[in-house]
């Protein structure tokens, strides 16, 4: 299957990037290289890109698409790392970093990957499939209660308990389908019509955990703008409200880092503001986008700039 993804927030992307020509930049989710093909554009043969992806099958297709760039370095990694990357690259600064996060359009539709409650395909959900867990070691594995702490904690699904109980008392479960139509069978009949497909949620859960999504945002974003060069820029689009919030919260607190209690009359902690907010409110798709690609619908972008 060849690798398709449409790369939302594209030009929103580029613009908060502003990108210098002889800039070096990091593309973290490389995914089939749509973003990275348009900084590539902008940049002279003095700058540079890195691309970094877990998922082999991304790296090959971007590196296929971005053949004719001869100031491109792919990497396969989690951008977790980037720290140890970009070191290991002799790279100390850079100039700006993208994250598109969540799944690819090429990782839900290729139904062998298992991310897709639409396609039956054994239950996989690992974007670097050198990884160890699964979504079947979580969904046969986890106790009733570390199922249901995930599923409540990663999907925001009411009916956490139920389903997770639902899983446990027909074990062993090895495909997709048939973890869809226990959660379908686990949601009382007037909730299903709620927000979607009702097994949405659930696989959102298992698919956070089987790849710790959130668990490594909060790092990872502390070292990327400390990789940053002064004016340079990070840029993350979001999908679910989780992952917003991290974002939001950390740029929050990187924009005012000052721990003083309120009561005192003036700050006497010395914290220095360590970005400033491009945009105080996400960039969200344009209606024609959102018609266009259905999946862009809950995408945010948030950015900040290095001080």
């Amino acid at each position: 299957m060849d690798f398709k993804h449409v790369s939302v927030l594209l030009d929103e992307c580029i613009e908060a990037l502003n990108i210098k020509e002889d800039g070096i930049y990091v593309d973290c989710t490389l995914g089939g290289g749509g973003h990275s093909s348009e900084i590539l554009k902008k940049l002279s043969e003095k700058g540079r890109l890195i691309g970094i992806d877990q998922d082999k099958d991304a790296l090959k297709a971007a590196s296929e698409r971005l053949k004719e760039y001869k100031n491109t370095t792919f990497v396969h990694n989690n951008f977790y790392n980037i720290k140890e990357i970009l070191e290991n690259l002799n790279i100390e600064k850079v100039d700006g970093i993208l994250m598109d996060l969540g799944v690819s359009s090429y990782q839900l539709d290729n139904a062998d990957r298992g991310f897709s409650y639409m396609k039956d395909a054994p239950l996989d959900m690992r974007m670097d499939r050198e990884n160890s867990l699964s979504a079947y070691n979580v969904v046969n594995d986890y106790s009733e209660e570390e199922l249901a702490d995930v599923i409540k904690s990663f999907g925001e699904e009411r009916f956490a308990k139920r389903i997770s109980n639902f899983i446990v008392n027909r074990r062993p479960i090895e495909t997709t389908l048939q973890l869809a139509d226990i959660v379908m069978a686990a949601i009382p009949g007037k909730f299903k019509k709620d927000g979607g497909h009702p097994a949405k949620r659930t696989f959102q859960a298992i698919r956070i955990e089987v790849n710790k999504e959130l668990m490594i945002l909060n790092k990872a974003i502390e070292d990327s703008v400390e990789a940053l060069n002064s004016d340079g820029r990070i840029a993350i689009i979001t999908f679910h409200s989780l992952e917003d919030r991290i974002v939001k919260n950390k740029f929050k607190e990187l924009n005012d880092p000052c721990n003083c209690p309120k009561e005192l009359p003036f700050c006497v902690c010395n914290k220095k503001p360590i970005v400033n907010l491009v945009s105080r409110k996400p960039i969200e798709p344009s209606k024609e986008e959102q018609e266009n690609n259905s999946r862009s619908r809950s995408s945010k972008l948030r950015v900040a700039r290095k001080i």
